[in-house]
């Protein structure tokens, strides 16, 4: 018993020994299956992952490479074909014949592909192939020379772009051909000539060869027009980064202009008319006790302009955080011209036209409307104003008019609102003029475009 489980054991083990093995060689059979098909893969993927079909030279390397490929192939075919066909002495003539054809056809191929590009030479090859496939049509038969015909044809139809010229060698090379097997029957049948199965295989040639033609120059077409629409793609997704380039660019330096635009403005505007309120409030505690009437109208003008200051800022406030909450330019107008008479005991008769214009030309108007209510209380002691804004022939006629004391037009000085005014007038195409006499009151006229935009 004891020597019978030894056995076993020894027997087992065995068995597990060669099935272990037998594993192993099978593992180690499918890692080099599979080493040989991805070292075959590499292979192709390093030979033909240098190409770029999108680049047409590229292209034409590979595209000649298989055309001399091809040609090779049926060379071989061909000299096979008289090797078993033919016997004795006739044997080694027509081994030597088509041997010295394939050799002038191989070697011309091999220049006309890879070594000269164009010229007079170039063409001179083309006809010595033209010769050498009419000669194969005198030493063999079948489909190897309408093979060589086409190897040939599709070589020069590469070259050329245009398709007059590959028409025109199609309508030669058919009756050349023809003619080639006709020389051919002739001398193979003695002087005799059957016509109707040479017209047979002439046809049975120009259909291959019109199918042929058909075939390459299609593919040919719809390569190039994928070549330029691949050119005009890379062109169009080169131009769209520009243009985000340039359109971010553009943005960045209007939202800069926009920023220094609004900046300019409070300086202008509000700031001014802040340091114009303190002055006044100023002033009029420095005279409430001498002259109250003084003081209280220095007071209600600088309640006034500290008014249009608010009114100010907060249109910034609103551009800034991009909502205008624009009114029509007559409701704009209005308002100001409320809010003017609003607790400051001054009388503003108006006559506006509803007009629409342009934001920034709005925000101009009423702005200077306040700022020459303003002066017209501050400088010139005015208790009454008069308003209009006037459409005429494509301008806005802006009329402002007080019975403040005036001043003769010689002796006006222009100061900050002033020439503020003036600026930002001549800024939007118009023009303005400040018109004043000795106890007469002050004028403002204005004309500006009657833009939209």
């Amino acid at each position: 018993m004891k020597k019978q489980r030894e056995k076993d054991v020894k027997k087992g083990t065995e068995q597990g020994g060669v099935e272990k093995k037998s594993k192993v060689r099978e593992l180690h059979d499918k890692w080099s299956e599979a080493w040989e098909e991805n070292r075959i893969r590499a292979y192709f993927v390093r030979l033909f992952g240098k190409y770029n079909i999108r680049n047409e030279e590229q292209f034409s390397v590979i595209a000649k490479w298989l055309i001399f490929s091809v040609l090779i192939l049926v060379e071989i075919l061909m000299i096979i074909q008289h090797a078993y066909f033919y016997d004795g002495k006739k044997k080694w003539l027509m081994l030597t014949v088509v041997l010295g054809l394939v050799s002038v056809l191989t070697l011309s191929e091999a220049l006309k592909l890879f070594v000269i590009k164009k010229g007079k030479t170039r063409i001179a090859f083309y006809v010595l192939d033209a010769v050498t496939a009419c000669c194969f049509m005198l030493v063999t038969s079948g489909t190897y020379p309408v093979l060589i015909y086409m190897i040939v044809l599709t070589e020069i139809y590469i070259g050329l772009e245009k398709t007059r010229p590959s028409v025109a060698l199609l309508c030669i090379g058919v009756p050349v051909y023809a003619a080639s097997y006709y020389v051919r029957t002739y001398l193979l049948g003695g002087g005799e000539v059957n016509l109707a199965s040479v017209g047979v295989h002439a046809f049975g040639a120009l259909v291959a060869l019109l199918f042929h033609y058909v075939v390459v120059n299609i593919a040919l077409a719809f390569y190039r027009q994928f070549l330029r629409l691949d050119k005009a793609l890379t062109e169009l997704d080169e131009n769209k980064k520009e243009l985000e380039k340039a359109y971010a660019s553009v943005a960045e330096m209007t939202a800069l202009k926009e920023r220094q635009r609004i900046a300019k403005e409070i300086h202008d505007t509000a700031g001014h008319s802040l340091t114009t309120v303190i002055m006044q409030t100023e002033s009029a505690k420095l005279i409430v006790d001498s002259d109250p009437q003084e003081a209280k109208n220095k007071i209600a003008a600088a309640n006034l302009r500290a008014r249009h200051a608010l009114e100010e800022l907060r249109d910034c406030v609103h551009l800034l955080s991009g909502r205008t909450g624009e009114l029509p330019l007559k409701t704009a107008l209005e308002a100001v011209v409320r809010e003017s008479m609003d607790g400051t005991g001054i009388v503003i008769r108006s006559e506006i036209d509803d007009t629409v214009i342009g934001e920034e030309t709005c925000r101009f108007l009423c702005n200077t409307l306040k700022e020459g209510i303003s002066n017209g209380l501050r400088h010139g002691k005015a208790t009454a104003f008069w308003f209009e804004l006037k459409k005429r022939d494509g301008k806005l006629c802006f009329l402002l008019s007080d019975n403040g004391k005036g001043m003769e037009t010689a002796d006006l000085k222009e100061g900050f609102g002033l020439s503020t005014m003036r600026e930002r007038a001549k800024a939007l195409g118009g023009e303005i003029d400040f018109v004043s006499e000795d106890e007469e009151g002050f004028e403002i006229r204005m004309t500006l475009p009657a833009r939209e935009e």
